[in-house]
């Protein structure tokens, strides 16, 4: 070890001392399990049992200086890696989280925010093949929170240096040999509370994905963009929202807009029901709009849920083949501990 990285690892030994935690952190463990019986009235999908069991490891600190910590590592179905997020909170300047894998980031955390009781339209058991908004999510990516925004308006800015490259272990790289996508920004906001009437939420984001361009298959960036509206009022919530993707391509596969709405309505503290529906149309050589609707039936009571989902996929796949068209009945039951 040379003199110069003896000086930088005693500096940075001291520095992390000055701030090191000034209470032993807590760790916790919750999870659940998922437990379904999905039918498929066209075709033969074969056993219809499934079992979904999720884990997570919650960690929590704070440090002499003020700042607080938060671990979170997910394990979702057989214990198949699913996501590590690390959150600092700087009073004054706000979270600032680095994410592997967390759908809930940037301008994917709304891909659909339409009122549900349960799942989105297309998310109930039957794939649809839709193309929603992604951004700079699936890259490992730092999303700064700040706080000092008025009350009721929450921003957020994200940025992934290489979108393509995610989950890479300590002192390690990521990347995606196949992906053509390369650095990318979010920025998102959702009005609510004090900044808006009783029961009203807006929200809406901003994406840009860099590519690479070689002129024949890529000759711009993605761009995406979202906006929805909720309201609430008495047990009904309502909702629509829009969105757009741009995905660079020269040619076919050029565009897709997505409209999403629902409605829900509580019954009362324990039993809701909602009607979602989603559609997309592909921007192609031949247009074609594929659509997601779902009737919902959703039921809890403390670590006990039960619901039961009525789906219909058209086009599914942005494809008009007789075996594109589907139905689907899925029955859950969730605990959670």
């Amino acid at each position: 070890m040379n003199k110069l990285t003896k000086i930088g690892a005693t500096a940075l030994c001291g520095s992390l001392v000055a701030m090191s935690a000034a209470n032993a952190g807590d760790l916790s463990v919750t999870g659940g399990v998922d437990m379904s019986y999905t039918s498929f009235p066209k075709q033969n999908s074969g056993n219809p049992i499934g079992i979904g069991s999720n884990i997570t490891f919650g960690g929590s600190g704070e440090m002499d200086n003020g700042w607080t910590v938060a671990l979170s590592v997910a394990h979702s179905n057989k214990a198949v890696y699913s996501n590590t997020n690390v959150t600092v909170t700087v009073p004054s300047v706000g979270d600032f989280r680095i994410s592997q894998g967390v759908s809930g980031s940037g301008i994917d955390r709304m891909d659909d925010m339409t009122p549900t009781v349960w799942e989105e339209a297309y998310g109930a058991g039957l794939a649809s093949g839709i193309d929603t908004v992604s951004g700079a999510s699936a890259g490992t990516n730092i999303e700064w929170t700040p706080n000092m925004t008025p009350s009721g308006i929450t921003a957020r800015l994200s940025y992934s240096p290489d979108v393509g490259g995610s989950g890479a272990a300590d002192k390690a790289t990521a990347e995606s040999s196949g992906s053509v996508k390369k650095s990318g920004y979010d920025v998102t906001m959702v009005a609510d509370g004090d900044a808006t009437p009783d029961g009203l939420t807006v929200y809406g984001g901003l994406s840009m994905v860099d590519t690479h361009q070689n002129g024949t298959t890529y000759n711009d960036d993605v761009n995406e963009m979202t906006a929805g509206i909720k309201y609430a009022v008495g047990s009904f919530t309502l909702g629509y929202q829009y969105s757009k993707e741009e995905n660079g391509r020269a040619s076919t596969l050029t565009e897709y807009n997505n409209d999403g709405y629902g409605i829900t309505f509580a019954v009362n503290d324990d039993l809701s029901v909602g009607y979602n529906v989603y559609k997309s149309e592909q921007t192609s050589t031949t247009n074609i709009e594929t659509e997601a609707s779902s009737v919902q039936v959703a039921y809890s009571a403390g670590g006990l849920s039960v619901r039961l989902a009525e789906q219909t996929v058209d086009n599914q796949s942005y494809s008009t083949a007789t075996t594109a068209q589907r139905d689907a009945t899925t029955l859950s039951v969730a605990l959670a501990f």
